[in-house]
């Protein structure tokens, strides 16, 4: 299918938080922020923004971007240097989805590690920290995904937050936090931001998810930390002049679609709790902390495109992981009415694929 074919179709749209709308609100929002250049430090809801963030994160200085990616990708090459060395889970978003930005533009590389849902311990961390030799790499910094997103929405708890942190810093490694579900892990949690953000050397968040912004992220660490961000913030074209209009939808989403990331988590587990009673399907990771469902099909005799496909033509979107696995997340323009259709509409496709299956078997390949 030609990437974007049928949008206009798609009714249930699981396929990723980043699928949400700005609201009539939201919208209305933005229309009515004051706003003046970003780049003379003179748009007053930008800078709102910077500072609000910057504090609910326990960090003194932050700066507004586009995109998580590129706080992601400012941060390493704040941090690094080329040859460097990036220690984060197999998992991680910076390791499998971000066109191996790190060693494009910092000249560092990811060492994974292998980890369940994508949370490490102190330790694990420890064992593939490089020593200091002429020859070797130096491993610089550590990167903690805050919710796991390949982990299936795994929450960091707050105390491996703080050992990793804190066995980091002991053998000279910044830690930086992709925050990009951070708040989903604040809900789900009910640990403060300032907590999970606190010992990390830089943190962002990203409001373009869960918080249902059109687009932005906010990068936070220490003041000359940030003023170095700033330097590759115009390197890498993230500069804006009246970002306060978007910024604006920022700030209604801290006001407004915080607290309700609960119903995202509630609504994740009564997906999972039906398709996991479809015969051949499990779920990848059974326990649902936030708002993601891994949807393994292995069993079912379907591939994962042949049901997405067959979901697509009843309306509704799911992503793809894996030839027999996919995932479904939950967000604010999903409404629980929508759960049972979604779940019902994936047995639907199971159960035909499986019946055309049985009526038409493979044939034997030739010797």
């Amino acid at each position: 299918m030609t990437r974007g074919a049928g949008i206009s179709a798609i009714r249930i749209d699981l396929g990723s938080d980043t699928s949400t709308r700005p609201s009539p609100e939201m919208l209305q929002t933005m229309m009515r922020a004051p706003l003046g250049d970003e780049q003379m430090g003179e748009d007053p809801t930008t800078r709102t923004l910077e500072e609000r963030t910057a504090e609910l994160l326990g960090q003194e200085s932050a700066v507004f971007l586009p995109s998580g990616t590129m706080c992601n990708q400012i941060a390493l090459l704040v941090h690094c240097r080329p040859g460097d060395e990036i220690i984060a889970a197999q998992q991680a978003h910076i390791y499998g989805s971000e066109g191996a930005g790190a060693a494009a533009l910092a000249g560092a590389f990811v060492r994974p590690i292998e980890a369940p849902e994508g949370i490490f311990d102190g330790d694990a961390m420890v064992r593939v920290i490089r020593p200091a030799r002429p020859r070797a790499p130096r491993s610089r910094v550590v990167v903690i995904e805050q919710t796991s997103n390949r982990g299936g929405g795994a929450v960091w708890p707050l105390a491996l937050v703080e050992d990793v942190a804190k066995r980091a810093h002991e053998n000279g490694l910044a830690v930086h936090m992709d925050g990009a579900r951070l708040l989903n892990a604040v809900v789900a949690s009910n640990v403060a931001a300032q907590d999970f953000g606190r010992p990390c050397d830089s943190v962002w968040l990203d409001f373009s998810k869960g918080l249902g912004c059109p687009v932005g992220a906010v990068l936070a660490g220490p003041r000359d930390f940030i003023a170095e961000a700033w330097t590759w913030k115009h390197r890498l074209g993230g500069a804006m002049r009246q970002s306060g209009i978007l910024s604006a939808a920022c700030l209604y989403a801290l006001d407004h679609n915080v607290a309700r990331l609960a119903q995202d988590h509630s609504n994740a587990r009564r997906l999972g709790g039906l398709v996991s009673q479809i015969p051949g399907v499990r779920l990848a990771f059974p326990q649902l902390e936030t708002n993601i469902v891994f949807i393994d099909i292995g069993s079912t005799g379907c591939t994962a495109p042949n049901a997405l496909d067959g979901l697509r033509t009843r309306g509704i979107r799911m992503s793809l992981e894996g030839p027999q696995l996919m995932r479904a997340v939950t967000h604010l323009d999903i409404a629980a009415a929508d759960i049972e259709p979604a779940a019902e509409a994936l047995a639907d496709v199971l159960r035909g694929r499986s019946e055309a299956t049985r009526k038409y078997p493979p044939q034997p390949k030739p010797e």
